[in-house]
């Protein structure tokens, strides 16, 4: 979106390729509709300490379906604004995957469009575990559209992620289980901040399980019954998978443009050098 937005401000001609909604994750599966979904949650504390100074409040009822409405007319608008910036830009959209067919070449709805440059911006999705039953669990791409919240969920990972889904789900009122394969929360940030955040998020109810491998997941009596590889089992109403995001650039003929594609995760010996070279400032591709 900057990108394009930007060289056609500066006289460039220029075309996005972009199926889907305007926006990329941010807007549509990100960070707008996630911070909707964290103010909605904030609501029950503000209400209980309303009442401390002064305040008279009715018993509070939440609405799932109207927060989700809500959210949804707030998404549609930012991508008629984006839209709008783009045209008025002088950038020509199309609405269809791009396949590079060469340094200079891409496939577009089976017609050939060339341009001196190409950049290559498809942005990343969720990954999960390749464990039994992993497609009964749901990512944070679908927790945006659920049809209703769930009266328990398990959160599975510990990062940012993890961390803010388990706290608006507590935060609405679903019993919420966060679990985390590692040590500690928020790997890669500071030690304290993470100690710390699993503390206040206890405080708020939320139960979290460090250490915490899953083997299977599994329908039984109409809930998901967990398995961890300690041999405990829970059962739950909905399982949400955080564990990562896998960048969006496989299928897309890169190779055709002289482009190796290398995931960089240990043990590969670039990751290695990468990493010391950049001074431990390259996130992995798939990671927590």
């Amino acid at each position: 979106m900057r990108a394009s937005r930007v060289s056609g401000t500066l006289g460039a001609r220029v075309a996005l390729a972009e199926p889907g909604p305007l926006g990329g994750t941010c807007v549509n599966v990100g960070c707008i509709p996630k911070k909707l979904l964290a103010y909605a949650a904030h609501f029950p504390d503000e209400l209980e300490d309303a009442a401390a100074f002064g305040w008279s409040v009715p018993p509070a009822r939440f609405d799932w379906p109207t927060l989700l409405a809500n959210k949804d007319r707030e998404v549609l608008r930012l991508n008629g604004v984006y839209e709008r910036m783009l045209v008025n830009a002088g950038v020509r959209i199309l609405r269809e995957r791009a396949l590079v067919r060469g340094p200079h070449q891409v496939e577009i709805g089976g017609r050939t469009v060339t341009a001196r440059y190409l950049l290559v911006a498809t942005g990343s999705s969720p990954q999960v575990p390749d464990i039994p039953g992993k497609e009964l669990a749901f990512t944070s791409n679908e927790a945006f559209h659920l049809e209703r919240l769930p009266r328990s969920a398990l959160v599975v990972g510990g990062g940012y992620i993890a961390v803010e889904f388990a706290s608006i789900f507590c935060g609405l009122g679903v019993q919420t289980t966060l679990a985390y394969r590692g040590g500690r929360l928020l790997r890669g940030f500071d030690a304290e901040l993470g100690e710390r955040l699993a503390v206040e998020m206890a405080k708020k109810r939320v139960s979290i399980r460090l250490e915490a491998n899953l083997t299977r997941i599994d329908r039984k009596n109409g809930a998901l019954e967990v398995s961890y590889a300690d041999g405990t089992r829970q059962q739950v109403d909905a399982v949400m998978f955080a564990t990562g995001r896998r960048p969006n650039s496989a299928d897309l003929g890169l190779e055709a443009a002289g482009v190796k594609r290398i995931l960089l995760t240990p043990p590969n010996p670039i990751y290695d050098q990468v990493m010391t070279a950049w001074g431990e400032r390259v996130i992995p591709a798939c990671g927590d």
